[in-house]
């Protein structure tokens, strides 16, 4: 999830069903998608290590809607977009981190394989920044730091959405004492995450602005962006076929 960081103790959103493996193996090593996580870990690492200096860096480094906004100064001033970049890679606690880098671990080498190594790090950092954008219009007056990568996650869950409506998701629902796990189809999967973060995006509005918790709006954007953009940064069909034959 993406977090919007306030003092005092932090809003959970805690998931009703966690997926565990999708039934579709990967055709090609998912190199982008875990050196994203390796990266991802290695940002969180660093947070760790900040101690006391960690608040000065992700007002610094997270995405500030109201600062984006209303920038004082050039409007074009590069330090007024970094963070719509810096903010995917900062998360706000262990389980922040796990919960994000299994969602992409388990839909990532997927849209990787659609969409090829160097197509997919393109097509994850669009769907990061168009979340970004989403949650800045939707919360403009808000001075609270976004971080996280579920936005750009986002975009790779819409992308499957799309490009494996056939697949099914191995989910763990915890029912009281009772584990079940049980195969669900990928299309009603999906939709209901994002039905989830779009009801909780609409409630959020009437939530005070300085109160932290989930950036809902940010899932919800990142999530459009990645269904829109696996058609537009897909391989044409001819030239996929032409890859996958033999020399």
């Amino acid at each position: 999830m993406a977090s919007r960081l306030a003092p005092g103790p932090p809003t959970t959103y805690k998931e009703p069903v966690i997926p565990l493996r999708d039934t579709i193996p990967s055709r090609t090593a998912p190199i982008v998608t875990v050196a994203l996580i390796v990266i991802n870990l290695l940002v969180f690492l660093h947070e760790t290590a900040l101690g006391p200096y960690l608040p000065q860096f992700v007002y610094a480094y997270g995405l500030v809607p109201a600062r984006f906004v209303y920038w004082r100064g050039n409007p074009l001033d590069p330090a007024r977009f970094v963070p719509l970049l810096t903010s995917m890679f900062w998360h706000g606690g262990w389980l922040h981190l796990i919960g994000n880098m299994l969602y992409l671990w388990i839909f990532g080498d997927n849209v990787e394989d659609k969409l090829g190594h160097f197509r997919f790090v393109i097509f994850y950092i669009l769907c990061g920044l168009g979340a970004a954008l989403c949650q800045v219009a939707l919360s403009p007056e808000s001075t609270i730091p976004t971080v996280g990568a579920s936005g750009a996650i986002a975009g790779v869950l819409g992308a499957y959405l799309v490009s494996f409506p056939r697949a099914r998701v191995v989910t763990f629902i915890p029912i009281f004492i009772f584990p079940w796990i049980v195969q669900i189809p990928a299309v009603l999967y999906l939709l209901f995450w994002f039905g989830m973060q779009l009801l909780s995006g609409v409630a959020s509005l009437n939530v005070p602005e300085g109160t932290g918790g989930v950036a809902w709006w940010a899932h919800v954007g990142g999530f459009l962006a990645g269904i829109v953009g696996v058609f537009v940064l897909a391989p044409s069909p001819r030239r996929s076929v032409a890859r996958e034959l033999p020399l």
